[in-house]
């Protein structure tokens, strides 16, 4: 048996599979490097099904790190590091996560949240040591570098924010554990779905700790394709990375391609790029106007999914199919039914919008890790599920999302749920009630919006604004703090029943989009 990893590092040995701000690693070393991994957890007490959380930004070790897991039958667990302390801390204790990887840029953070957990492994990679975390390159010098036995499918679990107020494991009920061999045809199969070239040059200039960036890397390097990575996005640099590296593909969300089209005209016509092939888009709404100019500029390259962490990818559409049915995206893949269901389940008409359920025809359900009333909560039927959004089919079988029925504010390409947001100003001694909804926002789509009834006695004004933004920052992820706050009476049913969509309409009312 020759694992992929394996397969290119007798193949091409010498060429570049990882490069990053801080160098690059060879094939021939990537899989060396993954072997001393696969030992030194299986050393220090890891078993297949254990749980691998790993909080960095985008760096090469990340990769060694999912290759690791995916070859030895780990869980990895990535983990946003935008996240306060006590994000990072309940997603290790929920994952039930034996080793802890870090990244030195948040070293301090893994340390903090991992402080007194019976973890049997925290590592840190980027410096010598930092936080009384083991050296990663120390770590490794002393395991063997030869393909290890027993090697078997691995997984990886996202958490996404949560609609209750805690974010949710999303887990694979398939296909951990299940024989090496079978890696290969999936990452064949998804890279041939989305036009993704073999030994080609992947860009990845989005946080691979979500779960589009982390498939859109991932699977192009299972079939040969070297990875660029950058720990941040910025788009001069952009334009020449794909120039410099000859880049074929690469994953970017709107707010990435408003942030292109800002770049100064004398940089815009020194780029050249045509060496690329397929550029993925999706994540959030796109603005039409946005996506035009695009296409414009680069071309016919650029095709949008839709899909989500539960869902994987569920429809593509390229760039000429797009022109002729704006704000389609697309039609469903091969791999997954779409039912357009009503309010009491019949299938709506073509051109009726009624709540997106979806069907995975390769056996590959989740569930969410520990919350049995949450996955039951998405599923109607055994195998059949949503995400929350709405939307309708056309007579051609193209696909519409025309609204979300879930509360989820799609920020920047970033999933944030009102629920975390609410918890949180809610337990603030100056707070009353409190409602979060996502307003429109041009470069963003949208952005955090906190409506705030104050306590008796208590004087609503900018101070407390600010007061209550901070708070929120201590306890949460910078970007799920509101972007600001208003200070009104809530309209309440006599039922008590909040009217939240009638509130956040009176904010989308000169919007010409309603998400």
């Amino acid at each position: 048996m020759v694992t992929k990893l394996q397969h290119f590092a007798e193949l091409r040995p010498d060429e570049a599979a990882l490069l990053d701000e801080r160098g690059e690693t060879s094939w021939a070393e990537a899989n060396e490097r993954t072997n001393r991994l696969v030992a030194l957890l299986r050393s220090s007490g890891l078993e297949a099904g254990d749980a691998v959380a790993i909080l960095s930004g985008n760096a090469r070790e990340v990769f060694e790190a999912f290759c690791a897991c995916a070859h030895a039958s780990f869980v990895a667990v990535p983990i946003n590091w935008h996240f306060a302390e006590q994000e990072v801390r309940y997603v290790l204790e929920n994952s039930d996560a034996r080793a802890l990887l870090v990244d030195s840029r948040f070293a301090e953070l893994g340390a903090a949240a991992a402080e007194r957990l019976p973890l049997a492994l925290r590592v840190v990679w980027g410096t010598e040591s930092s936080a009384g975390l083991t050296p990663y390159e120390q770590a490794l010098a002393s395991q063997r570098s030869t393909e290890p036995d027993g090697q078997g499918e691995g997984s990886v679990m996202f958490y996404t924010s949560g609609t209750t107020g805690r974010p949710k494991g999303v887990r694979r009920t398939a296909g951990l554990g299940a024989p090496i061999e079978a890696v290969s045809p999936r990452s064949q199969g998804f890279s041939a779905l989305l036009g993704i070239p073999a030994n080609g040059v992947t860009l990845v200039c989005g946080p691979v700790y979500h779960s589009a960036q982390w498939a859109f890397s991932s699977f192009p390097l299972e079939i040969g394709s070297s990875l660029v990575l950058r720990h941040r996005f910025d788009a001069v640099e952009t334009l020449d990375l794909i120039d410099r590296h000859k880049v074929t593909n690469v994953h970017l969300v709107p707010t990435q391609f408003v942030r292109l089209l800002r770049v100064e005209e004398s940089v815009r016509v020194r780029f050249d790029g045509s060496t690329l092939i397929q550029v993925l888009h999706g994540a959030a709404p796109c603005a039409p106007s946005v996506k035009r100019q695009m296409i414009d500029w680069w071309g016919p390259v650029i095709s949008e999914y839709y899909g989500g962490t539960e869902g994987g990818v569920i429809s593509v559409i390229s760039a000429r199919e797009w022109l002729e049915r704006p704000t389609s995206v697309g039609r469903p893949s091969p791999t997954v039914e779409v039912k357009i269901l009503d309010e009491d389940g019949k299938i709506c008409e073509p051109g009726v919008s009624g709540q997106i359920y979806l069907r995975s025809l390769m056996a590959t359900d989740f569930e969410y890790h520990k919350d049995t009333e949450k996955t039951a909560g998405v599923y109607r039927e055994p195998g059949l599920f949503t995400m929350g959004d709405i939307g309708q089919v056309d007579e051609e079988g193209y696909l519409y999302l025309t609204d979300r029925k879930i509360d989820m504010i799609i920020s920047g390409g970033v999933n944030i749920y009102p629920a975390e947001i609410e918890r949180v100003l809610g337990d603030h001694s100056a707070v009353a009630d409190v409602t979060v909804f996502g307003v429109p926002h041009e470069e963003f789509g949208e952005e955090v919006k906190a409506v705030v009834e104050v306590a008796p006695g208590v004087e609503p004004g900018q101070d407390l604004a600010d007061e209550l933004v901070g708070y929120c920052r201590q306890h949460l992820a910078g970007y799920k703090a509101p972007k600001s706050i208003d200070f009104r009476e809530l309209p309440r049913q006599a039922t008590g029943k909040l009217m939240k969509r009638a509130l956040r309409d009176e904010y989308w009312r000169d919007a010409d989009r309603t998400i």
